[in-house]
């Protein structure tokens, strides 16, 4: 067992431009950084706002080995047919009990046990179970044989994130939010050992306005009429981070990653 465990975590994967780079790309980057196991939110995947079996047998078939999501999760009703099925594709854990699918993750990368979890806030989305009590829950069943945990906080409010990645410091091995697609410069690793960072940002489109066709998205604001919106092109970037585990399940590092295409 090396001394540190290499984990990738990738942010929003928007539509077919950020599959397109994730396949490019993802290979040359375990290369680079040595990387034990890639993490990737995909509930953005199929036309920007849901996520189908095909695109994940893609991001897997490019490298990914757990697909993350959050609110988007079932807007393709293709979806069901796989994801109670598949354990490398997670809902967020907090979801009402009955739902289809998992919430959690559990495997080996590179000899290492690793638990990965999804869990969705409750600022600004829909009213889900709280997910700080439903880490505790996680914590609790799966802390004792997974030390490294890895935790995808979909979430909109950088406090809820913040308070949660606080909340998590000793438990978490890492929390890294999703959802905003707006990368943040604050990677820290906090003082009990977990690596934290509000959001990952998003892979796709910087042509836009978060992945989606920029004119489309100003004539909505400026119209308040309900405006349908398509997929950006151009200026295709992977946004991420590289977190590197101790054998202890304590962080020793965390980098952001703008990868372009």
């Amino acid at each position: 067992m090396d001394e540190s465990l290499n984990v990738l975590v990738i942010g929003d994967v928007v539509g077919k431009p950020g599959r397109r780079i994730v396949s490019r790309k993802l290979a040359d980057l375990r290369n680079e950084h040595r990387v034990d196991m890639v993490i990737a939110n995909g509930e953005n995947g199929a036309g920007g706002n849901a996520i189908t079996p095909s695109v994940c047998h893609e991001l897997f078939d490019s490298g990914v080995d757990v697909i993350t999501t959050g609110n988007h999760v079932w807007d393709n009703k293709d979806i069901l047919s796989i994801i109670d099925t598949e354990p490398r594709l997670l809902r967020p854990a907090n979801f009402p009990p009955g739902v289809p699918g998992h919430g959690v993750f559990t495997g080996i990368a590179n000899g290492w046990p690793v638990c990965v979890v999804n869990l969705q806030g409750r600022v600004h989305l829909p009213p889900l179970d709280c997910p700080f009590r439903a880490f505790d829950s996680i914590h609790g069943r799966f802390g004792r044989d997974y030390r490294i945990m890895l935790v995808d906080l979909h979430a909109e409010a950088s406090s809820e994130k913040r308070a949660f990645g606080w909340y998590a410091d000793g438990r978490a091995s890492a929390v890294f939010g999703t959802h905003t697609h707006i990368q943040t410069a604050d990677e820290e690793l906090l003082p009990r050992g977990t690596a934290y960072i509000t959001d990952i940002g998003m892979t796709g489109s910087f042509n836009s306005v978060i992945g989606m066709d920029k004119e489309k998205s100003i004539e909505r604001f400026i119209t308040q009429a309900r405006v349908k919106y398509d997929i950006a092109e151009g200026n295709v970037k992977l946004n991420g981070a590289l977190i590197s585990i101790k054998p202890d399940g304590r962080a020793a590092g965390i980098t952001r990653l703008i990868v372009a295409d």
